[in-house]
């Protein structure tokens, strides 16, 4: 994987699906090094994070493999380099990411979404996944995370689970932050900040059709979908974002 580009306090990595899974590969086989964690950035990655996540050194210190998420990070990835770049999102890792836990014999945890849509979830493990060890669910209201006591549970609990790859679905920025802060102690080798993707999978949230992907409009296909909760996001809070995008610079 190359090294890629500077954009707002991280580096996007240049890379490819393939090479992600090697990545975590490399992480499940590795008990000493930090967790792997992986994230998506795109324009509404930017408007949380202008200046990076601030992960923190020390003890809860996890490694960032940043990717394209949003088609105009990878459009100025290409620009920048002159190469191909790969949008590379959550919803189309996970289900691969899956398959991978499932030969390697590794343990799933789900941190977030809701009771209703992780039923929904198990059936499609079950029947896509059979013999992967997926069952670890965590779904915290918010006062839980944000009380000290309760957060402090709940890492343990998931340490005591010993899952080996968990993701972490509490939306931007609260999932960013929540490995940052506490995705080493949960004893996970991979974190995965996916937002919305079990949902995508549990079939709850329709994708946007292939060709609107390939030429960046899937954001106006869920913004159809969902004008209410996206409206802002992407109308009032994304467009603000170009500015920082075109900061970006080659990895030095």
């Amino acid at each position: 994987m190359a090294a890629g580009m500077r954009l707002a306090g991280l580096t996007v990595t240049r890379a490819t699906q393939a090479d992600v899974l090697t990545r975590i590969g490399d992480s499940l086989g590795q008990g000493t090094s930090p967790p792997l964690a992986i994230g998506s950035v795109n324009l509404d990655h930017l408007h949380h994070f202008p200046a990076g996540t601030g992960a923190r050194p020390g003890a809860d210190e996890v490694e960032w493999l940043w990717l394209a998420d949003g088609m105009p990070v990878a459009w100025r990835g290409r620009a920048l380099t002159g190469r191909a770049w790969p949008r590379v999102t959550g919803a189309d890792l996970l289900p691969a990411i899956l398959g991978l836990a499932e030969t390697a014999g590794a343990r799933v945890g789900w941190l977030g979404g809701t009771p209703s849509m992780h039923d929904d979830l198990a059936e499609v493990l079950a029947r896509r996944w059979p013999r992967l060890d997926a069952g670890s669910v965590w779904t915290p209201i918010r006062a839980e995370l944000d009380d000290a006591a309760g957060a402090d549970a709940i890492v343990r609990d998931i340490a005591a689970a010993q899952v080996d790859i968990l993701v972490v679905a509490l939306g931007k920025p609260r999932q960013e932050q929540w490995i940052d802060s506490q995705g080493a102690l949960s004893g996970a080798r991979v974190l995965l900040a996916f937002g919305a993707s079990g949902d995508f999978l549990a079939g709850r949230v329709a994708r946007a059709p292939g060709w609107m992907q390939n030429v960046g409009a899937e954001w106006l296909y869920r913004l159809y979908r969902e004008p209410r909760r996206l409206a802002r996001r992407y109308l009032v809070e994304a467009p603000q974002q170009l500015t920082v995008l075109r900061q970006a610079s080659l990895d030095a």
